[in-house]
């Protein structure tokens, strides 16, 4: 269980370095990974059997899918000149103006 979540870590930390993954969507994640190894789930496996694993991939999938989103939203951000690549705002300056004196 420890090399797992060893595996998942290092994972997420390279996601994060490749795909310049925002910290929000690193909170997601480690949520995401929270409640896969938490014992108390919506829909028990011990109940529901292989229906059980619904919740758990629903959940990955949603988190997947906003970190997706996440990403995207920031590398438009970027393309546009808005933030740079460090995330800062004001990234792109305005020619000064020549004809004021």
């Amino acid at each position: 269980m420890g090399v797992l979540v060893v595996l998942v870590l290092a994972g997420i930390g390279f996601a994060m370095w490749r795909y310049r993954i925002p910290p929000r969507g690193l909170v997601a994640m480690f949520a995401a990974l929270g409640y896969l190894v938490f014992p108390v789930d919506v829909v028990p496996e011990a109940l529901l059997g292989p229906l059980g694993l619904a919740d758990d991939a629903g959940v990955l999938a949603l988190v997947a899918v906003w970190v997706w989103r996440l990403t995207r939203a920031r590398n438009r951000l970027v393309e546009g000149g808005i933030i740079g690549p460090d995330g800062r705002l004001g990234h792109r300056r305005r020619p000064r103006d020549t004809d004021q004196v």
